[in-house]
């Protein structure tokens, strides 16, 4: 008759073998289901119909004077790349703490329409088939804003002589945003904010009137800097 040490080591060691086998499979199992649902994934992206475009407007930009259109293209269902593409007009609003000032609306400021681009990498943050949900973008951004001062003449008409206002402005941006899709359509809205390192080259035009003379006097200052920027704003759009 087995003793009593001897009957608990014959217990034993079969439970203890049967655990260490099933932790020994249950990682690779855990592994294996991980990669077998991004290989799901990335083959549904890849035939299945999903939205992979969208073009997106930003009408909160408008009071800064810029009119962009984005386009969005997914090449993975984690990752995707934008651009951006518009024109700079008037700008409305002055933000003193980012150093810009609001266009005069008098009729001696002509604004100049010109050109701005943007450019970014999207890594979206959640497995979903379609460019949706939490997504961080590093991004870079070229605007110039540009206006022309007619000068005033001592008889209080505008002269010939144009003074060129220039400020360009290139952005490092860093990006955390939501992008929704529609549930019955493909109407999609995009909420972001973030923060940016500016490099700015400002060429501003001062016009002054000195009040004893009543003639405008007209200086040219130039400087270059880098200052933070802040961003926050939605984008509308559609998918296909």
């Amino acid at each position: 008759m087995a003793s009593r040490g001897s009957l608990l080591r014959i217990t034993w060691v079969p439970i203890c073998a049967f655990l260490v086998t099933a932790a020994c499979a249950q990682s690779p199992d855990a592994r294996t289901r991980v990669l077998l649902r991004k290989e799901m994934l990335t083959a549904q992206f890849d035939t299945v119909k999903v939205v992979k475009n969208m073009f997106k407007v930003n009408p909160l930009l408008f009071f800064r004077g810029e009119i962009p259109l984005y386009y969005e293209r997914a090449l993975t269902y984690r990752l995707s790349l934008e651009l951006g593409v518009g024109v700079t007009l008037r700008n409305y609003m002055a933000l003193t703490f980012m150093g810009d000032d609001a266009d005069d609306f008098g009729a001696g400021t002509e604004i100049i329409p010109s050109m701005s681009f943007r450019m970014a990498a999207r890594f979206y943050l959640e497995d979903d088939l379609e460019p949706q949900g939490w997504y961080v973008q590093p991004e870079f951004g070229h605007l110039v804003y540009r206006k022309d001062i007619r000068e005033m003449g001592p008889d209080g008409y505008f002269t010939d002589t144009r003074y060129r206002d220039e400020r360009t402005f290139n952005d490092i941006r860093a990006l955390v945003g939501y992008q929704m899709l529609g549930r019955s359509s493909n109407w999609l809205w995009d909420l972001y904010g973030g923060f940016a390192f500016r490099d700015r080259n400002l060429r501003k035009v001062n016009e002054e009137l000195d009040v004893a003379t009543r003639l405008f006097t007209y200086e040219i200052v130039e400087s270059n800097d880098i200052i933070p920027a802040f961003f926050l704003g939605v984008k509308v759009g559609v998918g296909f």
